[in-house]
């Protein structure tokens, strides 16, 4: 496992969450019925977006989409770290890791970007209602959709670029429960100070700069809804109070890791639990309960489910 070239590393090992056995059991019960609440809650989403025609309109078309990019930022490391509750040592081959390092800056940058666009569907149906749907047309909500995979696609590449090659030494050991470019830097054999600040700067640029679009355009909308009436003005707030939920649970915990580390083991596995577990489960509860239209979907689903069983 020692070598001072990449090419001789063929696995790393994953030090995990915890030690105690007894605690890696419950962890298992635990993640295992919390995924399994990730893609049932997330496909329901879909499923109730793609088939109730009031559904059918740009904002429900990206939350849908947001719903889909959760399911895969949560099994891209999600999964391996279930069956490792249950393994000693916890062993990941070194393709695997890369697989990881660029599913998760990938998919959790579409994340980002998807939630700029959703921000910015909001601001043009509070702002600018009369040309609503003029702007948001189909072809613009799918090309605006592409484009945030494009740029993500290119973002992680960058990242994954700067560490495949990178020459690595000593124990391979990943205090975490995923490979992740900061953790995988500590094993260089090599001054890294350059390619930390290459990985906060680029990292950083996708999120502050999403950050900052966000905040531009609630301040936008919560301005004008100041101006709104009380009716309207209560169902924008609601909408916008949803949306900032979930920016606050996606971005702060990657501003913690990628933008400003913090540099203690214990908080950067929480943080990481949380955007890549608890953030695609919260999302949908959180546009579900907070979204009439929703609610109203997940009765009439819940109504057909009932009849369909007095049925038969």
């Amino acid at each position: 496992m020692d070598g001072s070239n990449h090419s001789l590393v063929s696995e790393f090992v994953l030090l995990g969450l915890a030690c105690s056995q007894n605690l890696q059991v419950l962890l298992f019960i635990i993640f295992l019925m919390v995924y399994l609440l990730i893609l049932s809650g997330n496909t329901i989403v879909m499923f109730l977006i793609i088939t109730d025609k009031n559904l059918h309109s740009p904002m429900y078309f990206f939350l849908a989409n947001l719903s889909f990019v959760d399911m895969w930022l949560s099994s891209a490391t999600t999964p391996k770290m279930i069956t490792d509750f249950l393994k000693e040592p916890k062993i990941i081959s070194f393709a695997g890791c890369m697989s990881q390092v660029f599913f998760d800056h990938c998919v959790g940058a579409v994340e980002m970007l998807l939630l700029v666009v959703m921000a910015y569907d909001r601001y043009v149906a509070i702002c600018k209602p009369l040309h609503y749907f003029t702007i948001m047309s189909l072809k613009r909500c799918a090309g605006l959709v592409l484009t945030s995979w494009a740029i993500a696609f290119v973002h992680a590449m960058s990242q994954l670029l700067a560490v495949v090659q990178l020459p690595l030494c000593g124990h391979m050991e990943i205090d975490s429960f995923f490979c992740d470019i900061p953790l995988i830097i500590k094993l260089a054999c090599m001054d890294s100070h350059i390619l930390d600040i290459y990985m906060n700067v680029d990292c950083g640029f996708v999120v502050v700069t999403c950050f900052i679009l966000l905040l531009i355009s609630y301040t936008y909308i919560l301005l004008t809804v100041r101006q709104s009436s009380k009716a309207g003005a209560s169902k924008a707030l609601s909408t916008c109070t949803a949306h900032i939920t979930v920016v606050m649970i996606f971005f702060v915990p990657c501003i913690f890791i990628y933008v400003w580390p913090l540099s203690i083991t214990w908080l950067d596995k929480f943080l990481a639990v949380f955007y890549t577990v608890f953030a695609p489960l919260l999302n949908p509860a959180i546009y579900t309960l907070r979204n009439k239209e929703m609610k109203n979907a997940v009765k009439k689903l819940k109504n057909h489910f009932m009849d369909y069983k007095g049925n038969t």
